[in-house]
C-alpha cells in the first residue's frame, strides 16, 4: 500500500513540475505575442522597419501611443545633462510638449512626466539615436533640416531656461553644450 502512495505522490510531483514548465512556456509565448503586436504597432505608426531598433523600443516598454514622447527625449537629455533638473527646465520641456500636442496623448505625457521625475537611462539615449536616424533617413532633405532645427531649437530653449550666474555667464552649461552637440551630430549628420 505504501508503494501505491509513493507512486501517487511521485505522479503528483511530476504533474506539478510539468504544469509549472507549461505555465512558464505559455507566459513566454504570451509575452512574445504581446511584444510582436507592440512592435508591429510601432512600425505602423513610424517609418521604422529596423527590427533591432523596434526591439529596443519594445524593451523600453514604449508603445505606439507613448512613442510620441520620444520626439521630446532630446529636451529631457538636455534638461538632465548636468545631473539635476531645474524647475525652469522642466517647465520649458512641458511647454514644448504642449506646443507639440503631446499633452493630449496620455501615454506619451505619462512617459514624459516619468522622465522629468527620474533621469532616463542611457538605453533611452541609444533608442532615441536609432529612432532619430530612422526618421531622418525617411525624410527628404528640406524636411530633415526643418526637423533638426526645430528639435535643436527646443533643446537650446531648455538649456537656456536655467543656469548662468546673475546673468554674467553663459546660461548653457558645458554638459548641456555637449548634449546639444550630440543632438546636432545625430540630426544633421
Amino acid at each position: 500500500m505504501s508503494e501505491g502512495i509513493l507512486k501517487g505522490r511521485e505522479r503528483a510531483l511530476e504533474d506539478a513540475f510539468f504544469a509549472q514548465q507549461e505555465e512558464a512556456l505559455l507566459k513566454r509565448l504570451r509575452d512574445a505575442d504581446r511584444n510582436r503586436s507592440r512592435k508591429d504597432a510601432i512600425a505602423a505608426a513610424l517609418p521604422i522597419q529596423d527590427e533591432a531598433l523596434l526591439d529596443r523600443l519594445v524593451a523600453l516598454e514604449l508603445g505606439p501611443q507613448s512613442v510620441a514622447a520620444l520626439a521630446l527625449a532630446p529636451l529631457v537629455f538636455v534638461a538632465w545633462a548636468d545631473g539635476t533638473l531645474e524647475p525652469a527646465e522642466k517647465e520649458a520641456v512641458l511647454r514644448a510638449a504642449r506646443e507639440a500636442g503631446v499633452d493630449k496623448q496620455p501615454e506619451a505625457m505619462a512617459l514624459l512626466d516619468h522622465w522629468l521625475k527620474t533621469k532616463p537611462s542611457p538605453q533611452l539615449l541609444d533608442a532615441w539615436r536609432g529612432y532619430a536616424h530612422a526618421i531622418v533617413s525617411a525624410l527628404p532633405p528640406e524636411s530633415r533640416a526643418t526637423m533638426a532645427q526645430k528639435t535643436i531649437g527646443r533643446a537650446r530653449t531648455v538649456a537656456q531656461a536655467a543656469g548662468g550666474f546673475l546673468g554674467l555667464s553663459s546660461r548653457i552649461s558645458d554638459a548641456e553644450k555637449h548634449v546639444l552637440a550630440e543632438l546636432e551630430k545625430v540630426l544633421l549628420g
